[in-house]
């Protein structure tokens, strides 16, 4: 898999030159119209993950590559993308208008976590089909942004964050609150939420020696310092889904990405995901996608 495309790098793509504050130690946020990278100058992106997030607005029909999946947009949407999750956009040509802001998971160091929201997760939703109307109230805070960014307001960057944090509570509120979303917080939720934690800070998998260490439940009970019962059942409590569920597929998504995405063989590509022998890999593939990895690969 190639390496996770970095600021430098998609500053270097798509203009040949570098901010100045890109290592600030707040760290980095940026806001960009969408012209001036479609239609008529629509280039190729290359479908890969990238180390930083960006949200957003597009105005057009396009189609987005995302993970395992293909989104078409069929005319204006706001989309979400994260440092786990590979992403490109196809047709840009169709895209008329839209704008998008770029942040480093530096730049909200002890201003919350973002990977507790949905839309950075990755089986959560990321790309929202917006009305006309929706636009019209989406469009204006990328005005801000711009706006701000401009100013020499010594606290810009806290008004940019907030910012950020309304695009991410709109987008949220597109969709039906889940019971997760509903129950207080207790003991079991905390649990989970250490427990999804543990799952995703094994992604992305970008290096072919790189081996996942926690893989089962007891693994995951282990490292939290705590019965494999009791994570089963807060897990099971939190949502709605067995410890060894969550796991499961959050290794099919990332077996899908590596095998459409990556030069890897199959075997490495089970050695990678924790797999003790190739014919496992197979096995747990073929139940989930009722094809070989090979064959999935070649559809």
């Amino acid at each position: 898999m190639d390496k996770p495309e970095t600021l430098d790098d998609f500053y270097q793509r798509k203009f040949n030159w570098m901010p100045e504050q890109i290592r600030n130690e707040i760290g980095h946020f940026n806001v960009f119209r969408l012209e001036p990278f479609t239609g008529d100058n629509a280039k190729p992106v290359p479908y890969k993950r990238r180390d930083f997030y960006k949200i957003t607005l597009v105005v057009g029909n396009s189609k987005v590559h995302y993970a395992d999946k293909v989104v078409e947009v069929q005319k204006q949407a706001l989309s979400f993308s994260n440092p786990q999750i590979p992403y490109k956009w196809e047709h840009q040509d169709n895209i008329r208008s839209g704008a998008f802001c770029i942040f480093n998971h530096h730049f909200f160091h002890q201003f919350g976590n973002l990977n507790q929201y949905e839309v950075f997760q990755p089986n959560g939703n990321h790309i929202f089909e917006l009305s006309d109307e929706q636009v019209a109230r989406i469009a204006p805070v990328y005005d801000r942004m711009f706006e701000e960014i401009a100013s020499e307001y010594i606290h810009k960057y806290d008004v940019l964050r907030n910012l950020v944090f309304e695009l991410l509570h709109f987008a949220m509120k597109l969709q039906p609150s889940t019971v997760f979303d509903k129950q207080q917080i207790n003991a079991s939720q905390r649990i989970a939420t250490l427990f999804l934690e543990l799952l995703e800070r094994q992604f992305p998998i970008d290096d072919n020696h790189q081996h996942m260490q926690l893989r089962s439940a007891s693994d995951f009970a282990g490292q939290l310092n705590i019965h494999v019962n009791h994570l089963n059942k807060a897990v099971k409590e939190s949502m709605q889904k067995t410890t060894s569920q969550l796991i499961a597929e959050r290794v099919l998504q990332e077996s899908k990405i590596l095998l459409k995405h990556s030069n890897w063989n199959v075997g490495e590509i089970a050695y990678s995901l924790g797999f003790t022998e190739v014919t496992h890999f197979n096995n747990f593939f073929k139940k989930h996608v009722q094809l070989s990895p090979t064959k999935f690969r070649n559809a």
